[in-house]
């Protein structure tokens, strides 16, 4: 279904996008970040606009963080793939293609002669440096984790000059500012990790003068930078994280994440209609449905707000006047532990390290994920049982074969002696959870979920709670994902009609 449009002239401009308005004490500083899908068409970037221009109205100062256009990341990295592999007429493609969508935004929103002149230039010298960087790849022969950071900060690059011109058209004083010159990592290219004190000193020195002088930063998410200015990236979705860190270190008093839906969801819509959003989550809880699905947020958003403090919510973009979700602390001894939402991780597999001789010989498990470890795959649900004769964890789907040789060659003298029976990973399956603070204090939710399933026919492969208190995790088989989201989801249903505690 094609989002809701609303323009700034339709809105309620009686009622502020912030509900509760804030103080216009100098320090008041609002960040928001808008993904891709929210300025990946001229319309959805007008959108963005009007929003941003109506959220100067209200704040003191506003710092924008921005996504590449929607798909021009994947556009981006697969074309660099493809030079390494000689496909250099890939380039030319996708340079022709990154160009029209650009220059058709530059055309529908940007009137003003000299500044669509300008813009014009940038997008055409930024196309220009892609296409070395594509050609340089093809003659390497290599696509190395530093060239395709350099590739993939093209999209936000190309992006902040769209919407700094089409603020500046619409009479918002704005100023594109490349994160390279802000947040400073180290050189774990691709997934560059941030050095918050070298990141404060740098954010504070280039964006104070400009919001002091009224204008709106319009910063890239995503990149960032070496100490020695070499381009680095934070990860795949790290716009969030891009606008977390900025927020922190300013520091902001909010920080709003603009998306294509109400907020956080109690199960993804495409698979559950009556899924809702969900007016309040806490920060455990939000960090628990990022790592286990969901795509609202990246999951290393929550750490740097929560460090600092601040307060985030999630809003449409589409639908600005909705509420969206609200993210506040933990509330000990507030929470009736009632389940907020379903999520879940596809393309999985489960591994089996299993044998009798395992029985309490000491080292077992620390081997076994040093050798899962040793491959760069990360692991998210592990179960052992009590009688320490096999460990059972989950891996992407993609990761499977490099796992079962590490652990094989791990275990080369206790398969040959059998002291471990055998290695052996599931077909594909899919991790489900269940989120909600204090679920496991709540007496019956945890009979409630598996009879849930039960009524569904749906077979329980494996189970993980951990002590945090805030979610249960099943595995179910591939082909009963779909049905198992909405059966679990069902119980919150039920929460509305009385039937569990009311949320």
């Amino acid at each position: 279904m094609r989002p809701e449009f609303k323009t700034y002239e339709q809105r309620d401009t009686n009622r502020m996008i912030n509900p509760q308005k804030p103080s216009t004490q100098d320090q008041d500083i609002l960040v928001m970040k808008f993904g891709g899908t929210s300025i990946g068409t001229a319309e959805a970037m007008a959108q963005a606009v009007q929003i941003i221009r109506q959220a100067r109205l209200e704040w003191p100062a506003v710092v924008v963080v921005i996504s590449a256009l929607a798909g021009v990341t994947d556009l981006l990295l697969a074309t660099a793939i493809r030079a390494a592999q000689g496909e250099i007429q890939d380039v030319v493609l996708a340079e022709q293609e990154l160009r029209d969508r650009h220059l058709a935004i530059v055309e529908a929103l940007i009137k003003e002669r000299s500044r669509h002149t300008h813009v014009t230039q940038e997008i055409n010298r930024l196309l220009t440096e892609f296409s070395n960087l594509g050609q340089a790849i093809c003659v390497l022969g290599e696509a190395t984790p530093r060239g395709l950071d350099s590739i993939a900060s093209l999209g936000e690059r190309l992006s902040v000059r769209l919407l700094e011109a089409a603020l500046t058209e619409q009479g918002v004083a704005a100023q594109f500012v490349e994160a390279s010159q802000l947040i400073i990592t180290d050189r774990s290219f691709q997934n560059a990790h941030p050095d918050f004190q070298a990141t404060t000193l740098n954010t504070r020195q280039v964006l104070s003068p400009i919001l002091s002088n009224g204008r709106v930063p319009v910063v890239t998410g995503f990149i960032a930078a070496t100490p020695e200015g070499i381009v680095t990236t934070l990860g795949r979705g790290g716009s969030d994280l891009s606008a977390a860190i900025l927020g922190a270190v300013l520091p902001a008093r909010d920080v709003w994440i603009w998306t294509d839906v109400d907020g956080v969801m109690s199960a993804d819509p495409h698979l559950v209609p009556l899924a809702r959003t969900i007016p309040q989550l806490t920060y455990r809880e939000i960090a628990e449905l990022a790592y286990f699905g969901a795509k609202v947020l990246h999951p290393k958003t929550i750490r740097p707000i929560l460090d600092a403090g601040l307060s985030l919510r999630i809003c449409n973009t589409f639908n600005p006047l909705h509420p969206g979700t609200r993210l506040v602390p933990d509330q000990p001894g507030k929470s009736n532990g009632a389940i907020k939402a379903v999520t879940a991780i596809y393309n999985q597999r489960l591994v089996t390290v299993e044998g009798r001789g395992m029985l309490g010989v000491p080292g077992v498990a620390a081997r076994t994920f040093s050798a899962v470890a040793s491959t760069g795959t990360s692991v998210p649900l592990i179960t052992q049982a009590s009688s320490e004769q096999s460990i059972c964890f989950a891996v992407p789907a993609g990761s499977v074969e490099a796992v079962l040789s590490s652990l094989h060659k791990a275990f080369a003298t206790e398969l040959h002696n059998r002291d471990i029976d055998r290695i052996w990973a599931t077909g594909d399956v899919v991790i489900a959870t269940v989120v909600g603070v204090g679920m496991i204090h709540t007496p019956g939710i945890a009979g409630k979920v598996f009879s849930a399933l039960g009524r569904d026919q749906i077979n329980v492969i494996a189970i993980a709670q951990g002590s945090s208190e805030v979610s249960i995790s099943l595995v179910v088989d591939a082909v009963e994902a779909e049905r198992a989201v909405r059966a679990l989801h069902s119980l919150i249903l039920d929460q509305g009609n009385g039937n569990l505690s009311e949320t």
